[in-house]
């Protein structure tokens, strides 16, 4: 079920090519890296299928440090020293953009038996593995761990799939929902307690027309309903706005990077005008029964 294979080795090293020396990331990997990350040739070729003890000295630039050592000019055929080995450009890599943090255009693929050379080290650093699509990710791993463990002698490694590192982002985006949560609940709280002393306010200040509705006969469930109303309203209107700029600064952010999906579902907007009806009407309730409550001639005499 294995599609594609690279083992990696990497680390920081000065290229100098073209006149132009620059400090970047160069990787030692396999002529499948291409297939595991799925990225593209632009120019020229990627490394050939040679055995790991005669794989010549190739190099490969990502778009970035192509264009940071070379402008607009070809360096397929070029020379580049790298470390002080000296290697031969035989191809330039689409834009591929970065990968758990790390910049894979500004980086220089060589063999990997060549950075075992250049870093002077006994063995890789890690393998990546493709699979097939629709197989799980527990079959393959369990298969790795077998071969590894069966070579090995013993369990040297640490296997980690798509699905642990999903669950790990997964994880963290959680921890920062709940203080986006926690951040907004102190918000509805403060806005509660704004509603609440409006509406306390506009009650001591309504008090002669509240006794006037009284000694005219309005039920008190009427005036109860009349602040209540006042209060959702009130609280209604301060959720629209409140959706509104949450909408407006999505589709700015959707603007500024247009790479990262932006979406509003209507199901998290109904719920979020929901919550600030229900916290109008709790806010409003302890200064509706206190209107609903006046005593007509003291209402009155209070006007």
């Amino acid at each position: 079920h294995i599609t594609g294979m690279t083992a990696t080795v990497w680390g920081n090293t000065e290229v100098n090519a073209n006149g132009r020396l620059r400090r970047t990331t160069v990787n030692g990997v396999s002529p499948d890296m291409l297939k595991v990350f799925s990225i593209k040739v632009r120019s020229g070729q990627f490394l050939p299928a040679e055995e790991a003890d005669n794989a010549r000295a190739f190099i490969v630039l990502g778009a970035r440090l192509k264009d940071e050592l070379f402008g607009t000019a070809n360096p397929l055929g070029a020379r580049v020293s790298v470390g002080g080995l000296q290697f031969r450009v035989i191809g330039v890599l689409e834009a591929k953009g970065q990968f758990l943090g790390i910049d894979l255009d500004d980086a220089a693929y060589i063999p990997t038996a060549r950075a075992l050379e250049l870093y002077n080290r006994d063995g890789i650093m890690k393998i990546d593995l493709s699979y097939e699509e629709g197989v799980r990710a527990a079959g393959v791993s369990a298969l790795v761990k077998a071969t590894l463990a069966a070579r090995h002698g013993r369990e040297d490694f640490t296997i980690t799939t798509q699905e642990d590192m999903l669950r790990t982002l997964s994880n963290i985006l959680d921890v920062l929902t709940m203080a986006v949560g926690a951040l907004g609940s102190i918000s509805l709280l403060v806005g509660g307690v704004g509603i609440v002393t409006i509406m306390t306010i506009a009650v001591s200040e309504r008090t002669g027309e509240i006794g006037l509705l009284v000694a005219l006969g309005a039920p008190r469930r009427t005036i109860l309903g009349l602040f209540l109303g006042e209060a959702v309203a009130l609280s209604a209107l301060g959720g629209l706005l409140g959706l509104l700029l949450g909408i407006g600064l999505a589709q700015l952010i959707r603007l500024a990077v247009p790479a990262l999906p932006v979406h509003t579902p209507l199901s998290f907007v109904a719920l979020a005008e929901a919550i600030a009806v229900a916290i109008g009407l709790l806010a409003g309730v302890l200064p509706a029964r206190r209107a609903a409550r006046l005593n007509a001639v003291d209402a009155l005499r209070a006007e």
